[in-house]
């Protein structure tokens, strides 16, 4: 009775990867998110819900579709002053924008719920203003219900190391941002030598990765980079150097510099929070 549920089990998890193995492929097959005009999105939409009906699944998809991708920085804003950049966007993309948009996109079946569910998202009281938004990622993964710190679940607490930091204050004291706000933080952070492949086979199948920037800190900012780790192994992030979104191995694009390019990383899970 063990050895034939045991069978049946592998048997079913085959089909599984099987079939979304084949809808990745499918996503291949797709025209470039960039290309496609907004009514273009929508219709293609309730397709990945149909083929990849796994939340996880689905932003995995939705987040490799956009590889390629134009980068640009700081291109999200509240469309009116003082940034009135769209709400969300397909065209570019910067670290952040990537991240979100996926998220924003994949619990969606139309590009105007995309929008709304984005605003969900990128602003502590929902609604689009320019001093609500999350500004730092830092502050985002430490209090948002959806992008959620786990990296004291991964490595021992005697292991990682501390930080303390004003957000959003200057080593001056003055504001780094214009928003009359400022957070006292203290967290923990995965340092160097702690990242390897015994980590990244704790990790689950996609999750967030912030990366933690020593020199930044006297500016009340604790990471300059976030990108999602994918299959234990990649990392899919809009790259500066690269000048668009990529799909790199982890370990090979963070030491790429052996000492490391950042000082350390937090990981965080995706939640999906019903509204």
């Amino acid at each position: 009775m063990s050895t034939k549920f045991n069978f049946l089990t592998i048997f079913l998890s085959v089909l599984v990867y099987s079939g979304c193995q084949n809808n990745l492929d499918w996503v291949g097959t797709l025209p470039k998110p960039w290309t496609l005009s907004e009514s273009e999105v929508s219709n293609l939409l309730p397709e990945f819900h149909s083929r990849f009906p796994d939340f996880h699944d689905r932003l995995k998809a939705f987040a490799i579709w956009q590889v390629g991708k134009p980068y640009e920085i700081f291109k999200l804003g509240e469309e009116k002053e003082p940034d009135p950049d769209p709400i969300i966007r397909l065209d570019v993309s910067d670290c952040t924008v990537h991240v979100l948009t996926s998220l924003a996109f994949v619990k969606s079946k139309s590009w105007q719920e995309a929008k709304e569910n984005m605003i969900h998202l990128h602003y502590k009281d929902h609604k689009p203003d320019f001093t609500s938004r999350w500004h730092f990622t830092s502050d985002r993964i430490l209090s948002h219900p959806e992008t959620v710190d786990i990296s004291q679940t991964l490595v021992p607490i005697e292991k990682l190391r501390n930080v303390q930091v004003i957000l959003n204050q200057k080593e001056s004291g003055e504001e780094l941002l214009d928003l009359d706000w400022k957070r006292e933080v203290e967290t923990y952070y995965i340092p160097n030598d702690q990242i390897n492949e015994s980590l990244l086979k704790n990790l689950p199948e996609i999750c967030g990765v912030a990366f933690v920037k020593k020199s930044f800190f006297n500016s009340g900012i604790i990471i300059g980079h976030e990108g999602m780790l994918i299959d234990n192994t990649n990392l899919l992030h809009a790259s500066t150097a690269e000048g668009e979104t990529v799909n790199v191995k982890f370990l090979d694009y963070y030491f790429s510099n052996p000492e490391g390019v950042f000082d350390g990383v937090m990981i965080y899970e995706f939640k999906v929070e019903r509204k």
